[in-house]
């Protein structure tokens, strides 16, 4: 049985690259020279497009490839996929949504902390030696308010 070619626009992980090139039939297209001529030698066998934040999917590559079956990306965001065109050519796109959500929270909490504490402030206080001088300014308590997000 004929292994399934896939298209990877960008450099990624090398064991997402590793996993791939065991698993399927793996062109890089950022070693390619000639990526015009590549896909037009190539258009007949490629099912799959492997994408990260840097290159996508777009019309000119969805057209090129008429065997093309899906588009994935490890990304949240879908914003480099021509997303018209797959729904035109029955192409389906996949992406991993939720998958910083929890990140994002933790984020904004250290951001919470880093405004109300003036932690970036009082960091730039220290380094210049201004402590040396007096007291930094008081900053807000995080203790006893309440916080939430959605």
């Amino acid at each position: 049985m004929e292994s399934i070619a896939v298209l990877m626009t960008f450099p990624m992980s090398t064991y997402l690259e590793q996993e791939l090139q065991r698993c399927f039939n793996l062109f890089k297209l950022w070693t390619v020279p000639q990526k015009s001529q590549f896909l037009k030698d190539h258009s007949s066998s490629i099912r799959a497009v492997v994408w990260n934040s840097s290159v996508g999917a777009d019309a000119e590559l969805i057209v090129a490839l008429p065997r093309l079956e899906i588009v994935a990306t490890c990304r949240v965001g879908v914003d480099k996929i021509d997303l018209n065109k797959c729904r035109e050519n029955d192409i389906r796109v996949t992406n991993t949504p939720d998958v910083l959500t929890d990140d994002v929270a933790d984020l904004t909490i250290g951001l919470v902390l880093a405004v109300l504490r003036s932690l970036c402030e009082s960091d730039r206080y220290v380094r210049s030696g201004k402590w040396k001088k007096g007291d930094f300014k008081l900053t807000t308590k995080v203790i006893g308010n309440i916080l939430a997000y959605l």
